[in-house]
């Protein structure tokens, strides 16, 4: 039955893939059309966070973040499947870096770096910086339940170098590149509600106290690799912009926490300059510590 869903699925993506830039946000807009106005995919749960988290403003100014977010929100989407058939150099167009240098600096010191990211703006198209850096690039993800749609988006996200680990496998990755002095940057999205066995830690994101991810700080200082935040912004539709922010050259250096606080930090900064880029489908907030 999956491979079912897969076979009929494909040639769809690809068709979308392929489509002139024109055709292909005249069709995101009918996706959001569907989505936010028809079947109201997770509006509850939008509505929920965006008052949560942005109190200061009125429900009208609410309303015109809510909207725009479900627009870009499409937009990601079916810019993750372009990203199966656009070429290298209209890539390079669309997702620019300010400061990649900054991050060939830590190679050139013989330093490998955790990048961390959020769940804003284009952090799909990270992946494309991989050509640029000196480094191994490795990404950590969550695999998908279908293999064959698993296989898809290891495809997709490999397409510019860049290996994919599974989140059970970041370890024992990072130990053996050690091992090997293999200098890698190990990219991670460490925005999101950690599992309830996983907690070890809470701070306020946002105003409010929930669980945060700890893994990144972690494991920075049990290997020694610098830290970077990676920020990301939409210029325009279809154009990104990223730039890499030092949070910690030698985590051993810092308290318990402080790099999963300046990082949470660096988050929050993103998100209150344009909070509709935010991926509000998310219940964050969902284990708020009262």
């Amino acid at each position: 039955m999956q491979f079912l869903v897969y076979i009929l699925a494909y040639p769809l993506l690809w068709l979308i893939s392929i489509l002139p830039f024109r055709l292909f946000y005249w069709l995101s807009d009918f996706v959001c059309f569907i989505i936010y106005r028809i079947v109201g995919y997770r509006k509850k749960v939008v509505r929920e966070n965006l008052a949560l988290t942005l109190p200061n403003l009125s429900k009208s100014e609410l309303k015109i973040i809510e909207k725009k977010f479900y627009h870009h929100m499409c937009d990601m989407f079916l810019e993750t499947i372009k990203t199966m058939s656009i070429s290298p150099k209209e890539m390079e167009k669309r997702f620019h870096v300010t400061n990649i240098d900054l991050v060939n600096d830590y190679a050139k010191k013989g330093k490998s770096v955790i990048l961390v990211a959020s769940h804003y703006a284009s952090y799909e198209w990270l992946l494309t910086i991989n050509p640029k850096i000196d480094f191994k690039g490795i990404a950590v993800y969550k695999r998908v339940a279908n293999p064959y749609f698993d296989k898809l988006v290891r495809k997709i996200r490999s397409k510019y170098d860049t290996e994919l680990v599974e989140t059970r496998k970041a370890i024992p990755t990072m130990a053996q590149n050690q091992r090997d002095g293999i200098l890698s940057m190990y990219g991670l999205a460490s925005d999101q509600s950690p599992k309830l066995d996983r907690i070890f830690h809470s701070m306020k994101f946002m105003g409010i106290e929930v669980p945060v991810h700890t893994g990144a700080e972690m494991l920075a200082k049990k290997y020694h690799l610098s830290v970077i935040f990676v920020k990301v912004k939409k210029v325009a539709r279809g154009y990104y912009e990223a730039t890499f922010v030092p949070i910690a050259d030698n985590p051993n250096d810092y308290e318990n926490f402080d790099i999963t606080e300046k990082y949470l930090r660096e988050v929050e900064k993103q998100i209150y300059e344009a909070p509709e880029f935010y991926l509000w489908t998310h219940k964050r907030w969902k284990h708020r510590v009262e």
